[in-house]
């Protein structure tokens, strides 16, 4: 059922999803969805938890195997991508909090950090900017696809390129502050 949701977020937008609009479109009676979720709080809590652990997926298996810029574009593209395929269920990742230190969301969004932070270690950060980059990274990253999932950027530059300029800028500044 959160599978269906997150879908059916990605279809319509986060903020249009319904338990209604979830039932109907899963052949049942909305007081039924209520056997699994608590209520529409609880559904976008799990669709987030979802949203995290998939990106986690894409970015994790991407930086497999690369270091340094390599790694860096391999993340911000497989992150790119997942925001922009997934756009609904992305929006539920967003000044979302887990509930206690287990919360699935907790530990899909500690994977995803894990991932990017794996991509630092190519760049020797130190270890008091870890966090500095780790926000920058994400700033960087999120900013770009969720502009891009909005068809923010209406200039005539390739939005493309203009991406690859970005993995760029990040990496020469990450280059900058090795210690």
């Amino acid at each position: 059922m959160v599978a269906a949701g997150a879908a059916l977020a990605d279809e319509v937008g986060l903020h249009q999803l319904t338990m209604g609009l979830l039932a109907e479109r899963l052949g049942v009676r909305t007081p039924s969805l209520y056997k699994h979720v608590a209520g529409q709080a609880d559904l976008n809590q799990r669709i987030a938890a979802l949203a995290l652990s998939e990106a986690a997926d894409a970015v994790g298996g991407a930086v497999q195997g690369y270091a340094g810029r390599d790694a860096l574009a391999a993340a911000a593209r497989a992150f790119r991508t997942f925001v922009l395929e997934h756009p609904g269920r992305y929006t539920a990742t967003i000044g979302r909090e887990p509930a206690c230190p287990d919360d699935p969301l907790a530990t899909a969004g500690r994977r995803l950090l894990d991932a990017f932070t794996a991509v630092l270690r190519g760049y020797e950060v130190a270890e008091p900017d870890v966090d500095h980059a780790l926000r920058m990274l994400r700033s960087l990253c999120h900013g770009f696809a969720t502009l891009q999932a909005a068809h923010g950027f209406q200039w005539s530059a390739d939005v493309d390129e203009s991406f690859e300029w970005l993995i760029d800028f990040a990496d020469r500044g990450l280059r900058a502050v090795r210690p």
